[in-house]
């Protein structure tokens, strides 16, 4: 396997970075608040005691250190990749078990990204053909010096991940903040993976969009804001 030492570094500044989550996900208003993060699990034992709801919408705190997380308006959607992980869940530098903030360098790529695994979700479950679950984008900015792997062909298979996901963990226990890759849903376009929350500016949400699963694949996005028709 390539050591990150072997591979460069660059400089990634994008003005808008775009990330699409699922709507159906409520913010978890702990985040919001202007408690010290040090002190979450504390708060968070004292509320479940009588929401014991509270901790599954939290996450796994632990999964982020006190000096890594971030507070206030906006807050939960950027911790949410963090605290929310599974080993049923992996993405292409992560194996699940450590979690990881995934944005495109424009809308298209983002559309494009998540429609191909939200595809192969409603695949797998043999869901009918019809409009289905609701996402939101959200848009922050990206300035960070990332492993670069863009053009190198092992890290861009696109069905099997095990290069990329032992790379992203090397990189990760070597301190380093992510990964910049080529989009393997939108040609042309560019992703980025950054392994801690503190690394990006809290993000504001655009546009909410339906996707149109057509019994193979996510064939169309509806754009509800503006009603516009998107094909894949």
């Amino acid at each position: 396997m390539v050591s990150p030492d072997d591979l460069p570094v660059a400089r990634v500044s994008w003005p808008k970075a775009y990330r699409i989550i699922r709507s159906i996900h409520p913010p978890v208003d702990l985040f919001e608040d202007i408690a010290d993060p040090r002190d979450w699990e504390a708060l968070a034992s004292a509320e479940s005691k009588t929401n014991p709801r509270l901790r599954e919408q939290m996450g796994t705190l632990a999964l982020v250190p006190p000096e890594r997380r971030v507070g206030g308006p906006g807050a939960s959607y950027l911790m949410a990749p963090f605290v929310h992980v599974s080993p049923d869940r992996p993405g292409r530098f992560t194996d699940g078990s450590y979690g990881i903030y995934s944005a495109g360098n424009s809308e298209e790529v983002a559309l494009r990204e998540v429609a191909y695994h939200h595809g192969r979700t409603m695949a797998a479950s043999a869901e009918a053909p019809g409009w289905t679950s609701q996402f939101r984008v959200l848009v922050n900015s990206l300035d960070l010096d990332l492993c670069d792997v863009r053009g190198r062909a092992p890290y861009h298979d696109p069905d099997d991940y095990s290069a990329p996901q032992a790379l992203g963990k090397a990189v990760r226990r070597a301190g380093g903040n992510g990964v910049v890759y080529d989009s393997v849903r939108c040609p042309g376009g560019a992703c980025a993976g950054v392994f801690w929350p503190d690394l990006v500016p809290i993000p504001v949400q655009g546009d909410h969009f339906d996707f149109h699963w057509d019994g193979a694949r996510v064939d169309q996005v509806h754009n509800r804001r503006t009603g516009r028709l998107f094909a894949l």
